[in-house]
């Protein structure tokens, strides 16, 4: 099934009644992620499972009458991680800074000790016999309490019966240990079988004080790939002030209900979502929608939760509060996407879950080959712990998560919501763009274009009596007409013996005049000839607008013509796409003239006209029949059909209604800029994505031979283990440092 269908049909499957995200604690690698993963998958009552080790993230959909939250907790704990539940959030949040708190501490005593052993390893300031004993004792701590996570991480590993980065690293350090422990307690046993008596305490030392530093390292850095997640999370207040009783309360925000007032001064923080009750003011809504103009606010408008208050204080009803508030759900549909795993992530999980064992049996073999050829058995020792070291799949298991948590991210800050990783992958591949016409390309209501007078009259007079006719009525295009006298500041007489004639217009007395406003049929029930109007009316028909012809006392006087016109960037949208190698087509229920006239003036060659709802989902199956990869842009409801049959469904934002749950791509805002910015954002983060899967792959496939010794008799030494560290936690840095990259990405299209 598609994208675009799964987001259609929302969360429904056929065992999994809810689903879930929860935190997972302990991993360390790609490999702890992919047997968290397997161990759900296999428990009854779970249909999905999806563990992302960057993002420490277990997404699941499971069935509510068969197991329970604290069962899915005792699998996890089964199989040695935790898991954090509902409302224990603080309580990890505090256990987290504790663990990092605690591995700065590891790493500094590990940094010094280490020091001390390379500089007496390496400076011969002890008598010969007391140095190995004295190393000895400096290594020890080092490598059974600075290193025990790696000892605590094998022992789970095994009791689950896999294997992971911390089996290579305890075993590779604990070889280098304990051959340098044998070599001090008895150095003529080691002489007798042919090794050396050189202890490797620095070895041992130096490979954990350097994984350490890279873990913390990556701890920071996966921290900031999060950090898009934590700004959204802070724009929301604690307190808010309402009236309660005829007095203004501060309450948390939590206890804020539907239909209390709530007032705003200038420069605070709007707390919930509502409608504008009281007073006038301009609103920055910029690090929710990404609209960088101020807004302008006044009673019956909606305010956003999180936003901020610039000039006028105002009170407002709140309609929306806690997990309903657009913030709330931008927020939750971040990180669902941040949890989310694409089709790409799984291959590399797949490699990163057998890895492990593969280079187990190499550094074996590899320990074996050079046991029997090599000068001496420590030759064997050091190549085998250098291949365990190196393998250690932590960039394997980062280069597609971390890129995903910053792209997507990084498109919340812009006002694009993307539902998954997946959809994030699809939206890369996009090379047909549809475009729905009303309310998406177009402003979805009619707006006056063109006024032509009669010889003898002027646009000014024509419009304000037509507007004065159409004063009390409630049609669109009447509405239309009033607006665009009251935008150029004329003044309305008031209408008497109004009448509205169904099809055709109104009648209507102005100033004692009789107005006509509507078809021609209309003039011509009152006796009135539209001949000096034929030629103008005909033309502006063509253009694909509606023509209202005005009549006053016998006589047409004028012609207005109305459309609902492009939006203001839609041609720029359109042109971006062009330019990005995309074709466009659009796809409309409305008349072929009109379909046309829109078409040209945005820029579209390709169009479909007078095509029903069901229609546009099999206008969509045919471009994909033909090898298309479609994303049908729309409103995200009308359009449904479509939307669910696209690859990539992207739903338009209109103000603060924004249709989240209808696409896999939600616009914040009303603004056609974001859709080619969405596809060029995903397009980056795929790039992304690659670099790092190329680097990891192609580090892993040069290290291990290298580890191994196959360039032995090119430079007659091995790969020594403390260097293979330093290469393995360089690699991981280095993925997730590219991945940052992504947090400077700038739109093309929009300047803010």
């Amino acid at each position: 099934m598609d994208v675009g269908r799964r987001a259609c049909a929302g969360n429904t499957h056929t065992m999994a009644d809810k689903r879930v995200s929860l935190t997972i604690t302990g991993m360390h690698c790609a490999a702890c992620a992919a047997r968290i993963e397997e161990a759900l998958r296999e428990t009854e009552g779970i249909a999905e499972a999806s563990v992302n080790y960057a993002t420490e993230q277990a997404t699941l959909g499971f069935d509510e009458t068969r197991l329970g939250l604290e069962d899915i907790a005792d699998v996890v704990h089964s199989v040695g991680y935790g898991i954090v539940l509902p409302g224990q959030e603080d309580a990890e949040r505090i256990a987290r800074a504790r663990e990092v708190r605690g591995l700065r501490v590891r790493l500094w005593f590990s940094i010094a000790a280490t020091a001390v052993i390379m500089l007496l390893s390496h400076v011969p300031a002890l008598p010969a016999r007391a140095l190995p004993w004295v190393l000895l004792a400096l290594a020890t701590p080092v490598q059974f309490w600075a290193g025990w996570q790696f000892y605590r991480g094998m022992w789970i590993a095994l009791r689950g019966r896999f294997a992971d980065m911390n089996t290579l690293i305890a075993v590779g350090t604990s070889a280098a240990y304990l051959y340098s422990l044998a070599v001090t307690a008895a150095p003529s046993l080691v002489e007798r079988v042919g090794a050396e008596a050189h202890v490797y305490y620095d070895t041992a030392a130096m490979i954990i004080t350097l994984i350490l530093l890279g873990r913390l390292l990556e701890a920071g850095a996966k921290g900031r790939a999060s950090e898009a997640i934590r700004r959204l999370m802070r724009l929301q207040p604690n307190v808010a002030r309402v009236a309660r009783e005829g007095e203004e309360v501060e309450i948390p925000i939590e206890q804020v209900k539907i239909g209390d007032v709530v007032l705003v001064r200038p420069g605070e923080r709007i707390p919930v979502d509502g409608d504008v009750t009281e007073g006038e003011s301009a609103v920055d809504e910029s690090m929710v929608t990404g609209e960088s103009m101020p807004v302008d606010k006044q009673p019956g408008d909606l305010v956003i939760g999180g936003t901020v208050n610039q000039s006028g204080a105002f009170r407002f009803a709140a309609s929306r509060v806690g997990a309903d508030t657009v913030l709330a759900q931008i927020i939750r549909l971040v990180q669902q996407a941040q949890a989310s795993k694409a089709p790409i992530q799984r291959l590399a999980d797949k490699v990163a879950g057998v890895f492990v064992p593969i280079v187990i049996l190499i550094a074996l073999i590899t320990f074996a080959i050079w046991l029997f050829v090599g000068p001496n058995p420590t030759y064997a020792v050091i190549a085998a712990v250098s291949v365990l070291i190196i393998a250690c799949p932590c960039a394997l298991g980062l280069a597609t998560p971390t890129s995903l948590l910053v792209g997507t991210g990084r498109g919340a800050e812009f006002g694009i919501l993307i539902r998954s990783a997946e959809a994030l992958e699809v939206a890369g591949a996009i090379d047909t763009v549809i475009f729905d016409k009303t309310g998406t390309l177009t402003r979805g209501e009619p707006k006056v274009t063109d006024i032509v007078p009669a010889p003898n009259w002027t646009e000014e007079k024509v419009l304000a009596l037509a507007a004065s006719a159409e004063r009390n009525s409630e049609h669109p295009l009447g509405r239309a007409v009033v607006g665009a006298a009251r935008e150029r500041g004329l003044a309305l007489s008031d209408a008497s013996e109004f009448k509205a004639i169904s099809g055709m217009g109104v009648r209507a007395r102005v100033d004692g005049r009789t107005v006509l406003v509507g078809t021609k049929q209309l003039l011509a029930l009152e006796g009135i000839t539209d001949e000096p109007l034929v030629g103008a009316a005909e033309r502006l028909a063509s253009e694909g607008k509606t023509v209202m012809l005005v009549g006053i006392d016998g006589e047409a006087v004028g012609a207005v013509a109305l459309a609902d016109t492009p939006k203001p960037e839609a041609a720029a949208a359109v042109k971006a796409l062009r330019e990005m190698g995309l074709t466009v087509v659009l796809i409309t229920g409305d008349n072929k003239r009109t379909a046309e006239a829109i078409a040209h003036q945005v820029g579209i060659e390709r169009l479909q006209a007078q095509v029903l709802p069901e229609g546009k989902a099999q206008a969509v199956e045919l471009f994909q029949v033909h090898g298309r990869k479609v994303a049908m842009v729309g409103d995200g409801i009308n359009d449904a059909p479509a939307l669910a049959q696209a690859d990539i469904g992207i739903a338009i934002g209109r103000g603060t209604d924004i249709a989240m749950e209808a696409a896999d791509i939600t616009l914040v805002r009303d603004d056609l800029r974001l859709v080619p910015e969405a596809i060029r954002l995903s397009r980056a983060t795929l790039r992304n994505i690659r670099q790092n899967l190329f680097f990891a792959f192609f580090y892993n496939s040069l290290g291990i031979p290298v580890a191994a010794g196959v360039l032995y008799p090119v430079i007659h030494t091995l790969l020594h283990p403390a260097m293979a560290a330093a290469a393995m936690a360089s690699s991981s840095v280095s993925v997730v440092t590219n991945a940052l990259r992504l947090r400077g990405y700038r739109t093309a299209t929009i300047r803010r």
